[in-house]
């Protein structure tokens, strides 16, 4: 890679070198040539016509009105370089080289990354974030020197290293090579198919279900979905948030592994006709990572769910979630208060849980005794007393919150207000001294209220205990390796409800898809959030039986972002795609 010109005008900076005397008219005609007929970046082309590089980049700095630094010989302080972790270091290929204040002065070769910066000033929590142009060779050095290739543990692990990290077989190098594994079905010919336990034993199986959950692992997948049909047997990985199809498994082999699976989490293994629940808790290098499983009879067998939850590659800092800077303060504010409920909302897989969890350890304090019921309790969080539901012995969402309000406890999170009952035991809570934190199943912020109600809670009760209500999504980053910046269609634009003339000097970005990001274009994600503060006006409008549409109103005139709005900001930023947003919001919005 070699420095980006930031789309500054070539022959500007062919004039400005010329008048440096650093090239001459004929050096500079060779190097527009290169550059208007093959294409060539016009830095790369003036460097290949032979002027200086030293004079190109202090040329390009001086046009873009960035500082130019030198990175060779610069011994930088340990405290700056771990301002920055590992991995945004050489996902953005950017070297922090001074902090003023909260200002940080980062250098890198590609100027026209500029939406990374914003992504680099909510990562790291600055006020602001410049950056300063350095050459690509003394960029790499600076990289390989402060910021190593990442340990096995980062994720870049072979299999054959993960395999023997969970205490697995030993694999050969061709069961390593990942979708190409296909284990030939002869070696079942002297296994009693009738019998599921020697099936779920067989060294073959256990080795095949041991890929396939270290692929998963490794791809930092939430869920690993077992799908039996009539004639095939899909293995799927949910990755950030879509199903992609993983290892070829022969439809012969699907009770076998599905079996293994029962064995492991101590299920019934001759139980396929009912539904059932386990757990695999696993090791993999200096972490744990459970695993739940979910079974349930289909057509053609039973399908499987197999749950990771990794604290490894979930993010519970409340500043990294994805709150832009206003709603994080206003967010910070409605956690610090001494009672009230705090609704987060949204359907299965929006994040909510993270979010909960973000807040309870932004809050987790010697002085503060901290109670939750989950079901399940997803992460151990130090410092918290949690409580798992079970129903099969009478251990309801009610029954533990009235028990728990005996244990004199000063926040209080409820897993899901999902009855009358538990909603109500939660508001008394809050009546009571305690601020208690829940979740719903709804669309947006203000279904929330009417949701509530419908339920049969009290208006006049919700209206005095309701603190505020986060509804959100997530949608998809885009890969920092591909990113690329383009001209979005007008049908794009009308499908995100705005209009050319409100973007001028908008850039907007896609992921053309590499290796890093296996071609999708798409690498993580990111929340989007709607807030709705519970102000008098609206506490009022409660009491009356609102509905959600004038509740929404209401709250946008006194300034909340609807989920739209927070998809279109992140897309300015660089963020996320206008085909993300419009995927995660055109329900809530139409």
């Amino acid at each position: 890679m070699t420095v980006k010109s930031g789309g500054v005008d070539p022959k500007a900076l062919l004039k400005l070198l010329f008048e440096w005397e650093e090239t001459d008219q004929a050096t500079a005609q060779k190097a527009f040539k290169a550059h208007r007929t093959d294409g060539t970046d016009i830095v790369q082309a003036a460097i290949d016509a032979g002027i200086r590089e030293d004079a190109v980049l202090a040329a390009l700095a001086k046009l873009l009105g960035m500082e130019m630094v030198s990175l060779a010989g610069v011994i930088l302080p340990q405290p700056l370089i771990d301002k920055v972790p590992n991995k945004v270091a050489r996902d953005y290929r950017i070297i922090p080289v001074r902090l003023d204040g909260k200002t940080l002065l980062v250098a890198t070769c590609d100027p026209d990354n500029l939406a990374a910066l914003d992504d680099l000033k909510f990562m790291l929590g600055v006020d602001q974030v410049k950056p300063a142009l350095t050459g690509d060779a003394q960029l790499s050095e600076a990289l390989d020197q402060y910021y190593p290739e990442a340990p096995a543990e980062d994720g870049n692990a072979t299999q054959a290293q993960l395999m023997k990290a969970l205490g697995a077989d030993e694999i050969t190098d061709a069961d390593a090579g990942g979708t190409e594994f296909i284990i030939n079905e002869s070696v079942l010919s002297n296994i009693d198919q009738s019998d599921p336990a020697a099936m779920a034993e067989s060294a073959p199986v256990r080795k095949l279900l041991n890929l396939i959950l270290l692929t998963g692992v490794k791809s930092q997948a939430s869920d690993i979905h077992f799908e039996p049909f009539e004639d095939t047997f899909r293995v799927r990985n949910r990755i950030d948030g879509v199903l992609y199809e993983m290892l070829p498994v022969p439809k012969s082999l699907a009770s076998a592994l599905i079996a293994r699976i029962k064995v492991m989490s101590h299920l019934d293994i001759a139980e396929r006709r009912l539904p059932q629940d386990g757990k695999i808790p696993v090791r993999i290098g200096d972490r744990e990572v459970d695993l739940r499983i979910s079974t349930i009879p289909v057509m053609f067998g039973e399908s499987v769910v197999i749950r990771i939850l990794d604290r490894k590659v979930v993010n519970l800092d409340l500043e990294k979630i994805g709150f832009p800077d206003e709603q994080l303060a206003y967010f910070r504010k409605v956690i610090d208060r001494p009672n009230g409920i705090v609704i987060v909302t949204g359907p299965t897989g929006s994040g909510k849980t993270t979010t909960l969890y973000s807040a309870l350890s932004a809050v987790n304090e010697d002085s503060v005794k901290i109670i939750t019921t989950e079901d399940p309790v997803e992460y151990e969080i130090h410092g918290l007393i949690q409580v798992p539901v079970d129903e099969s012995v009478g251990r309801s969402f009610a029954n533990c919150l009235r028990a728990i309000l005996r244990q004199d406890p000063d926040i209080v999170l409820v897993g899901e207000a999902r009855d009358k009952e538990t909603a109500q035991i939660a508001i008394q809570a809050s009546l009571t001294g305690h601020l208690v934190f829940t979740t719903l199943h709804t669309n947006d912020a203000p279904t929330a209220v009417s949701r509530l109600i419908d339920m049969g809670i009290e208006p006049f009760l919700l209206s005095a205990t309701l603190e505020t209500v986060c509804a959100q999504r997530l949608v998809r980053t885009i890969c920092v390796k591909c990113k690329t910046p383009y001209e979005p269609s007008e049908e794009e634009l009308i499908s995100l409800g705005i209009k050319t003339r409100d973007i001028a000097h908008q850039r907007f970005y896609y992921g053309k898809g590499c290796e890093a990001c296996k071609n999708t274009g798409y690498k993580g994600r990111t929340a989007l959030f709607e807030l709705m503060d519970i102000n008098d006006n609206l506490r009022e409008m409660i009491i009356n039986k609102a509905s959600a549409s004038a509740l929404r109103g209401a709250a946008q005139k006194a300034g909340m972002r609807t989920l739209r709005d927070a998809g279109i900001q992140k897309v300015f930023a660089g963020l996320t795609t206008i085909e993300e947003v419009v995927r995660e919001t055109l329900a809530v919005e139409d």
